[in-house]
């Protein structure tokens, strides 16, 4: 067992709580080893009625896995980097298909490793200070931890358009993309769960918390995203976002052209991917592939380094452009690794 994970029975609940605040609640793999030992643990516990799961502090949930612990393991050990993904796929499975109700209070920042601790469970809430997305193409990696399913499940192409832009989810964006599903007051959060404790049912005890989650954003720019987003290509969304001097349309340029080519690529074509399966565990088997490999890509190493190890926001990604990249090359990244798949499905 590990501090950074705080798992108990309190009541009628199985509660998990991360526990590392000043890292943002980050999931390393001493913490997906004990969530997936809680949660075994308790299935079959009948004293357990539903599962809690919430972050210490108000400013995050879980801001992602730790990507920094990923990165230092690559010199070294490559696979006990693949090893941290598989077992953490392999829990966000178990949540999909966890047999009681999972109620994951996403308070605060909620991104990628966050989202696979949440996004798949059977009861999702956010707070007005929920902060929600897909990060990955920043770093040179792409969404994971069965984002790209989630992803490719949202209205019409804002999967393809968070994925590329690293988009963050307000409350009422998430509900409306499917991420979430009801929004409270952070301040009734202590409340709901000592109710959740106490016995109360999950429905009714959400029904009676949950508030008005006002217009989404993304809704009112669905269109928008539709027409640029639509592309076949990543390639080509960017063309048609050229195409446009409104001032939306060149913000989600900038936010583009800063994230790496290879991993922008390979998101389009994985949420366009996604858009097949029927399964999480087909999603995940998917994503594998690609994280299996990332030891391996330039990008990944590069923009980690950038952006949260050197921290001077200056990637050096390879190639530098979008007209430089493959799209065979993209989707040999998904292609089968024979016996070291995640075999989920």
């Amino acid at each position: 067992m590990t501090a950074d994970i705080i798992a108990r029975v309190d009541g009628a609940a199985g509660r998990i709580t991360l526990n590392r605040p000043r890292a943002l609640n980050a999931l390393n793999h001493p913490m997906v080893r004990a969530i997936t030992a809680a949660l075994t643990e308790w299935r079959d516990d009948d004293r357990v009625k539903h599962v809690v799961i919430d972050g210490e502090g108000e400013r995050a949930f879980c801001a992602g896995g730790d990507i920094r612990a990923v990165y230092e393991m690559i010199p070294t050990a490559p696979d006990a980097a693949r090893q941290f993904w598989r077992e953490e796929y392999q829990l966000n499975a178990m949540i999909a298909r966890y047999p009681k109700p999972y109620v994951a209070i996403m308070d605060g920042f909620c991104l990628g490793g966050g989202v696979g601790l949440s996004g798949h469970g059977s009861h999702r809430i956010v707070t007005e200070r929920s902060v929600v997305g897909m990060p990955e193409t920043a770093i040179g990696f792409t969404p994971d931890v069965g984002g790209s399913l989630l992803l490719a499940r949202a209205p019409g192409h804002a999967g393809e358009y968070m994925a590329a832009t690293a988009y963050r989810m307000t409350a009422a964006d998430a509900i409306y993309a499917g991420f979430a599903d009801t929004l409270i007051s952070g301040a009734d959060r202590v409340g709901l769960t000592a109710q959740l404790c106490e016995g109360r049912a999950a429905d009714e005890a959400l029904a009676a918390a949950a508030i008005y989650s006002g217009l989404s954003d993304l809704a009112a720019r669905q269109a928008r995203i539709d027409r640029a987003f639509g592309a076949a290509t990543v390639q080509e969304a960017v063309r048609r976002l050229e195409e446009m001097a409104e001032p939306w349309e060149q913000e989600a340029l900038k936010k583009v052209a800063v994230h790496s080519p290879t991993a922008l690529a390979a998101a389009h074509v994985s949420v366009r991917q996604a858009r097949n399966f029927t399964t999480i565990e087909q999603a995940l088997d998917h994503e594998y592939r690609y994280a299996y490999r990332a030891v391996d890509l330039h990008d990944f190493r590069e923009g980690v380094r950038a952006l949260i190890v050197d921290k001077d926001g200056k990637p050096d990604w390879r190639p530098p452009r979008l007209a430089d990249i493959s799209m065979h090359d993209i989707e040999a990244l998904f292609a089968p690794i024979g016996d070291n798949e995640l075999g989920l499905a």
